[in-house]
């Protein structure tokens, strides 16, 4: 389970009881250094919703009772995902939230998945850290395409890592509909990059970015797709 292994069980989380006042809730909120924590109920096992200090700070400033129940500025009641859901409906719920509430089987509070293990997450699906570069290639819809792909790599080196996602509908009169973001491990030489990308090329794929890990840099032509910098 893919999103257990990522979450931030609820036993190492700071959280406000939901009968205490906005005065105790903004105390916490700033010996954490939080900008927001999980509200739970006395049995500590019910998410009522999120706290935002920046919320707390503007009900003071406008002269707002402080001794109300935090519930008062309860936010993100319903921004929930269970434990076991599939992990495309994290990147729908979890959007501008900070972290996203992840609830068990049985409704009850789990932890939370927050935005940094789901970049880190991402990044070691990338492997930017044992890669050398990443090639964004363009693709149709028809069936087998990853398969061809991933053959022409593997002909001169072992892939690293890939990921897929859709194109721009504008992008090449709609014609290509994916990209794919292929890793090529350390070692890969320039001579090995280019041949990849030419054999891309003559079978329908055509390389429009390539990305130096090393250098931080795309050293392809962002004017001419398929063409290197040090071409032109």
């Amino acid at each position: 389970m893919l999103i257990k292994s990522l979450v931030i069980k609820k036993d190492y989380l700071t959280t406000v009881n939901e009968h205490a006042t906005l005065e105790e809730a903004l105390k916490v909120l700033e010996s954490s250094g939080y900008r927001c924590v999980p509200i739970l109920d006395d049995s500590g096992k019910i998410f009522r919703g999120n706290i935002y200090k920046m919320h707390i700070y503007r009900h003071k400033s406008q002269g707002g009772d402080m001794s109300l129940p935090v519930t008062y500025l309860l936010k993100n009641a319903t921004k929930t995902i269970k434990i076991n859901a599939p992990f495309f409906q994290v990147f729908f719920t979890i959007k501008d939230l900070p972290y996203i509430a992840v609830l068990d089987t049985d409704n009850t509070f789990y932890g939370i998945l927050t935005h940094a293990r789901l970049l880190d997450m991402l990044s070691s699906a990338w492997n930017v850290k044992t890669g050398a570069y990443v090639l964004t290639v363009l693709s149709t819809n028809d069936s087998g395409n990853l398969t061809k792909m991933t053959k022409i790599i593997a002909k001169f080196v072992n892939l690293a890592g890939a990921m897929t996602l859709d194109a721009p509908a504008s992008e090449f009169d709609g014609k290509y509909v994916r990209r794919t973001l292929f890793t090529l491990p350390q070692g890969t030489t320039e001579t090995e990059l280019k041949a990849i990308c030419k054999k891309l090329k003559a079978k329908g794929f055509p390389v429009v970015a390539v990305e130096d890990l090393a250098a931080g840099m795309n050293i392809m032509s962002e004017e001419k797709p398929g063409v290197f910098l040090n071409e032109e």
